[in-house]
């Protein structure tokens, strides 16, 4: 913690955000922290409560962890959107998080699931929510001097159910646009909560309360529509996101609610009633 404290400081950990920053001189710390080696860092822990991430928890561990998978099934389903197996294997969830490209999948998982990021410095320990981490594109609500040491991604509910859906130019691309819903159903069937949290449309990642629209039957992709304020660049028109982004949340939010009421359906416990598999390390 001291050596983050040295002005111009950057932390190291997977890299594949970091050092093509460098590659294009878009950085230029004074010091780099290797922090690889830091015991403790590298634990994936799934209990009751939610997913907890170390910060040099790779994606592809996070992918592969049944019992990740079990506690909240839309970290893995986010996770196989990133990028490529090259990339899963040496990135970082945390670190995806503390980068805070607002075109990245994690970060608008971590929002609309209302999880936080624990950071630490010389001076202590603080747990930042998700709606206060993000504070600008690429902009973490991290100080200088603070390492962000594990994401906490929230379990899912009994009755629930999730779906991600993203398009990019080509598999493998920053997405253009992407969705992440979750949908809640209450002991009688009906919609207790449905959200979604945006990807590529902002930013920083936006989160939309689709409640009333879910439980009403109103029109998903219109809402989104009239919702989300995306900005056009070289690689799609703000008009393209905008219409991306209502055909995606339409779609997610139909299989969210379908995976929702098939658990719904299930005698005694289903799959996610907080049992979660126990904790330990992926």
């Amino acid at each position: 913690m001291e050596a983050l404290a040295e002005p111009g400081a950057k932390v190291l950990a997977g890299g594949q955000s970091l050092i093509p920053l460098l590659n294009m001189r878009l950085a230029a710390p004074a010091r780099l922290v290797d922090i690889n080696g830091v015991a403790g860092l590298g634990a994936l822990e799934a209990t009751a409560a939610g997913v907890r991430a170390g910060a040099l928890v790779r994606h592809a561990a996070a992918g592969r962890s049944e019992g990740a998978a079990r506690v909240q099934p839309l970290l893995r389903r986010a996770v196989r959107h990133v990028a490529h197996p090259a990339v899963r294997n040496r990135g970082t969830v945390v670190g995806s998080l503390a980068h805070a490209d607002p075109a990245a999948e994690l970060p608008a998982v971590l929002a609309v699931l209302g999880g936080a990021v624990e950071a630490a410095s010389v001076r202590g320990r603080r747990t930042i929510p998700a709606g206060a981490f993000f504070a600008g594109p690429l902009e973490p609500a991290l100080a200088p001097d603070e390492l962000a040491v594990s994401a906490f991604f929230p379990a899912a509910p009994p009755r629930s159910g999730s779906a991600f859906a993203e398009t990019s130019r080509r598999h493998g691309d920053y997405a253009l646009a992407g969705v992440a819903v979750t949908v809640a159903l209450g002991a009688d069937g009906t919609v207790r909560s449905a959200r979604a949290g945006y990807l590529g449309v902002g930013a920083t990642p936006l989160v939309l309360d689709l409640t009333s629209v879910a439980a009403e039957g109103a029109c998903a992709a219109a809402f989104a529509r009239e919702n989300v304020d995306p900005d056009g660049d070289v690689h799609a028109s703000a008009d393209y996101r905008r219409h991306l982004a209502g055909v995606l949340t339409d779609r997610a939010l139909r299989e969210a609610t379908a995976e929702a009421l098939a658990e719904a359906r299930l005698d005694g416990p289903g799959a996610r009633d907080g049992d979660g598999g126990g904790g330990g390390a992926a």
